[in-house]
């Protein structure tokens, strides 16, 4: 029996996705990968759950060990068998958003078909295909791709998949909004980039592949993008979010669109049912051309007209700039963060010709055994620190920030210093009035700072 194929052209999240579908009754042996046998397919490499093959390239491309390449951080150079890892990763990611077990069976197989990079800037294209009532996926990938572009294309292709696993049309219509697979795609990088983005070793001495996380920004909270680009400009409307231009799609507008779209599937998340209700949208997505129809099918009980989403949008994001003046670290970030705040760098010589030592010592040990003029400069130095610290860390560990600060500033601005205890080394050092009190109110501190961190889990 022969096979009808049909191809259709889509833009999806700056990606393009060709849908190939393919109506058959029987297609021999014949496989996604231009039509061979799997005996006849280059080398492959199987994900540990199987959902994810990746088909190495017949060679490398010649940008992948350029030192302008090497060193861009916005750019992969992808590994058959980081890559692997990475794809699983990712979905993991993904489906944690979308309320999906790591024991939800998978249905669809994605191959991942790396090809030698021409340029910095080459095409990614999804091809889906219809086979024994399954759908199948290829994401063709450049060996050498900007971050952004791989993260849409791994977003686009695991919402396809997830979409289409109740429907068996051969239409080939499921079409995912472009600011889902910009909103999903930032929520999942902003929430762990050093797992999702795993890049070859930056050296050009031919080692090993290993796992050497991307140079990009991390720590911060689940919104990162959406604070960032927030302190460049406005949010966009839903109109915007509905029919973006190219330039918005492909990251050139400041990431204004991305961060709008992160918000804004964030918020979507968010409802009471977020997560069932944004299961229930990809479910409708192959049935209907025009996905604000399954939109508004789904969403009908929280936005039951049509304005009724611009006013809750414009809601949302005023209510994130209000509650939001800058970018915060995550909670584990912030506790990593305070903690590093209140320890004061000290040189210790162990000999009088010894090199000395780099330590760090808690605050109420530099304030019992610090020569006082050093121990004020240092202690001037961390108050400053704490002091900026607090606009960054997450709001118990800000709040626990501006406690040591104020504590400290009590301490240094108290007057006449008097001769108290001796060191470790029996040298006499000065401490000033008021410091069994500052060591007391340190150690609640430190005591609030403990429970804190055992609530959160983080101890």
């Amino acid at each position: 029996m022969g096979c009808n194929a049909g191809l259709k052209s889509i833009w999806s999240g700056g990606v393009h996705v060709w849908l190939m579908v393919m109506v058959s009754i029987f297609c021999g042996s014949a496989d996604l990968l231009n039509g061979q046998s799997m005996s006849e397919l280059p080398e492959i490499t199987r994900s540990f759950s199987g959902q994810f093959l990746v088909r190495h390239p017949d060679r490398l491309s010649w940008l992948y060990s350029r030192p302008e390449v090497v060193s861009n951080t916005n750019l992969l150079r992808l590994d058959p068998a980081l890559l692997a890892v990475a794809a699983e990763r990712y979905k993991s990611q993904v489906w944690k958003l979308l309320g999906l077990t790591a024991e939800t069976p998978w249905q669809g197989r994605i191959y991942l078909v790396l090809r030698p990079a021409e340029t910095p800037e080459d095409e990614v294209w999804i091809t889906s295909r219809l086979e024994y009532n399954t759908w199948t996926y290829q994401l063709n990938l450049p060996d050498v791709v900007g971050c952004d572009r791989y993260e849409r294309a791994m977003s686009a292709v695991i919402l396809m998949e997830v979409a289409n696993r109740s429907h068996r049309s051969t239409t080939g219509n499921t079409v995912i909004p472009t600011w889902l697979v910009n909103g999903i795609a930032a929520l999942a990088m902003d929430a762990d980039p050093d797992a999702l983005l795993i890049n070859m070793p930056t050296s050009l001495s031919g080692a090993p592949p290993v796992g050497v996380v991307n140079d990009r920004e991390h720590g911060l909270d689940d919104m990162a993008s959406a604070h960032a680009a927030f302190q460049k400009g406005s949010a966009l409307n839903f109109r915007q979010l509905s029919w973006p231009t190219d330039d918005q799609v492909n990251g050139d507008d400041g990431g204004l669109y991305r961060g709008s779209a992160e918000l804004f599937v964030h918020d979507l998340l968010r409802l009471p049912h977020g997560s069932r209700q944004m299961g229930m949208f990809l479910n409708l997505l192959p049935d209907y051309l025009n996905w604000q129809l399954a939109f508004y099918k789904v969403y009908r009980g929280d936005f039951p007209e049509p304005a009724a989403i611009d006013k809750w949008w414009a809601l949302q994001v005023i209510g994130f700039a209000s509650r939001n003046t800058g970018t915060r670290w995550t909670l584990a970030a912030s506790a990593a963060r305070l903690d590093s705040l209140l320890r004061v760098p000290v040189q210790v010589w162990d000999h009088t010709n010894s090199m000395p030592r780099n330590l760090e010592i808690p605050l109420q040990q530099a304030i019992m055994e610090m020569n006082p003029a050093q121990r004020d400069a240092a202690l001037e130095g961390q108050r400053q620190e704490l002091e900026l610290a607090q606009f960054e860390l997450a709001q118990p560990f800000a709040i626990l920030a501006a406690g040591y600060d104020q504590v400290l500033g009590d301490f240094l601005t108290k007057a006449q210093p008097t001769p108290s205890l001796i060191n470790k080394k029996g040298a006499g050092v000065r401490t000033r009035q008021g410091a069994p009190a500052t060591l007391k109110s340190l150690d609640a501190l430190d005591r609030r700072r403990r429970m804190l961190l055992a609530r959160l889990h983080l101890g």
